[in-house]
């Protein structure tokens, strides 16, 4: 059997009615709801009274019109996946052994508005701890973890954040102008991965490569922080590499489309 397969128009129109009215801003009537869909009345009548039985609609009736919208069905199916797909657990054997193997805390980060959330850590071994924790929150372009996220954004996307760019305290700090931060994230585009040397504050430097979801967007970044003085030659390489490997780990984990 050949592994290409047809896709199914009924399958398909169930999914465009579902997103339609997920995505509309108004409970919608039949006829709209087919208009915005691109979908025969007849054909959109069967698939939403559908998904009124299996609960993921239900209609609002005012007179002889029935208004529709989805329910919290579909939250309950997103609350169970990111249960299965958390970010914190998703490679944290692979975190803990890179970590281990470089002396360095890895983070999983996430980009939420102008900042990078840290969502996951696998500590450094020893006594000697950085002040990273899950929740922490620094500005995009001061982390290697939000340079590595920005540099796969889509256009539309970077664009509102280039205005919100922060001056960090460290003595290689510069507020970066568009055009510089752009070319920057160019270049982190071509090798794989981003560097963030004391510009965040004195004496850490830090490395990091994005991971993408199953959509084919960019889901996060995974990188490690250390001392500048140690993440340097050697061991810089040897965090590129890791890093690099871990993030194409975490991709295939989460369903990102393969080249």
């Amino acid at each position: 059997m050949s592994e290409e397969r047809a896709p199914s128009p009924a399958v398909a129109r169930t999914l465009t009615v579902l997103e339609t009215l997920v995505a509309a801003d108004e409970d919608l009537t039949l006829t709209a709801l087919a208009q915005k869909a691109n979908i025969p009345l007849a054909t959109c009548a069967s698939i939403v009274y559908t998904l009124e039985q299996r609960d993921y609609a239900t209609r609002r009736i005012v007179g002889r019109s029935h208004f529709w919208r989805p329910t919290l069905r579909l939250y309950g199916l997103a609350t169970q996946l990111v249960r299965k797909v958390d970010l914190s657990t998703v490679a944290q054997r692979e975190m803990r052994e890179l970590a281990d193997q470089l002396g360095m805390p890895v983070h999983i980060g996430v980009l939420t508005g102008a900042s990078v959330v840290y969502v996951a850590k696998a500590a450094m071994p020893g006594f000697i701890q950085f002040d990273t924790y899950p929740g922490k929150v620094a500005p995009f372009n001061l982390t290697a973890l939000g340079k590595a996220i920005a540099a796969c954004l889509p256009e539309e996307e970077l664009k509102p954040l280039l205005s919100q760019m922060a001056k960090g305290e460290g003595p290689r700090a510069h507020l970066a102008t568009k055009a510089s931060f752009v070319a920057e994230l160019a270049d982190v585009r071509k090798k794989g991965y981003a560097l963030e040397d004391e510009e965040e504050q004195a004496d850490i430097a830090c490395v990091a490569a994005a991971f993408f979801d199953s959509s084919g967007h960019v889901g996060g970044a995974v990188g490690v922080t250390g001392f500048a003085k140690d993440l340097t030659a050697r061991r810089r390489r040897e965090a590129q590499v890791g890093l690099i490997e871990l993030a194409a780990l975490i991709s295939r984990r989460l369903g990102a489309p393969q080249d």
